[in-house]
């Protein structure tokens, strides 16, 4: 329970549908700031536990605080800095669900004799032919199936989405009926939880030793090589940046490529944006989506589709070897280290992470 409308709502669902509801609530990570006094945003502050914790009370079970602060650095937050710090743009929401949400609640969940955990993602489960797959939710708007694709078979098999087949405005008009309006109008935070400054910059900063000794000024240059001006160091810069690279060349830029061994950034227009293959790497989670392929009975790349960022469409794939994709058309702006996450219909059957 995050304090917020969805996993709230997700617990009166559950208890209208006789679950014996047990909520959780997890430190993950302590701001620089002082959480007491500044009123922070974001999902994992002091205010937002507390009002997790008030909500449990509300619907009379019990609450549990836990510290997960330890497992969440090293998994989480140490991921975020290594790719950051290797020209990369990390998902840290995947890396968290699959670690943490599921990892670690988990072995929580059998410490508590729970039978499942429930969240108040936008997601939906599907069973075929014996095997759990992850099922895209109603409201396409807020599916978040992107974020959830590293999670297992067996992880899947234990999991409860309340709000799969709820839209947005459904959620909140059931928070309404049950007298709790202050969630229905609060606002939904968008920065990562544990940047709620939203200035990941600043954050590098600070919990990267050598970080001046790295990240020093570098070249700019065009697709030919060609020095074009000087950036502020690699690690300052991502995929499809425009604004804020301190530099004119009269017609918007874009970065194209990060080569964060040369301390070098590549700028080009929007049309370089465009690319119609990727190359993808697997990773310790994976188990499941490297067979799921094989046990849907798919050959080649029919059926496919592919989304290689939250917001974006997912594209027709037309070729699937393994480590690379090739998409039926051109795709804006595949970012290295953000996930692509392979769908079949409403099915998610793999993914990975960008190279």
């Amino acid at each position: 329970m995050s304090g917020g409308i969805d996993s709230t709502v997700s617990a009166m669902l559950l208890q209208e549908q006789g679950y014996e509801v047990v909520g959780v609530t997890f430190r993950t990570y302590d701001s620089m700031k002082d959480s007491c006094l500044a009123k922070e945003k974001g999902c994992c502050t002091i205010d937002s536990i507390m009002e997790a914790k008030r909500n449990a009370e509300r619907m009379g079970f019990e609450h549990h605080i836990v510290d997960f602060r330890e497992p969440f650095r090293r998994c989480v937050i140490q991921n975020f800095i290594d790719e950051y710090m290797a020209g990369r743009t990390p998902n840290p929401c995947v890396v968290c669900n699959s670690t943490i949400k599921w990892g670690e609640m988990l072995r929580l969940a059998n410490e508590m004799g729970c039978d499942y955990i429930a969240t108040g993602h936008y997601a939906r489960i599907a069973e075929k032919d014996g095997h759990w797959f992850l099922r895209t939710a109603a409201d396409s708007k807020k599916d978040q199936t992107y974020f959830l694709w590293m999670l297992d078979e067996e992880q899947l098999k234990r999991t409860i989405f309340p709000l799969g087949n709820l839209t947005k405005e459904q959620v909140r008009e059931i928070a309404r009926a049950h007298g709790y309006e202050q969630l229905a109008v609060k606002k939904e935070s968008q920065e990562i939880c544990f940047i709620p400054d939203d200035d990941y910059r600043a954050f590098l900063r600070a919990n990267v030793p050598d970080y001046k000794e790295r990240v020093r000024a570098g070249e700019y240059v065009d697709a030919q090589g060609r020095v074009l001006g000087t950036h502020e160091g690699y690690a300052n810069y991502t995929i499809g940046q425009r604004k804020g690279l301190g530099i004119a060349l009269g017609h918007p830029a874009y970065i194209t490529h990060i080569d964060a061994e040369h301390n070098r950034i590549t700028l080009g227009t929007n049309d370089d944006m465009y690319a119609t293959e990727l190359r993808y790497r697997p990773t310790a989670q994976r188990s499941y989506c490297e067979t799921v392929l094989q046990r849907s009975g798919l050959t080649g790349a029919a059926g496919l589709t592919a989304k290689v960022r939250y917001r974006s469409q997912a594209v027709p794939v037309k070729k699937l070897d393994e480590g690379r994709l090739e998409f039926a058309s051109p795709v804006w702006g595949i970012t290295p280290g953000q996930s692509v996450v392979l769908y079949q219909d409403y099915l998610v059957v793999g993914g990975g992470i960008i190279i």
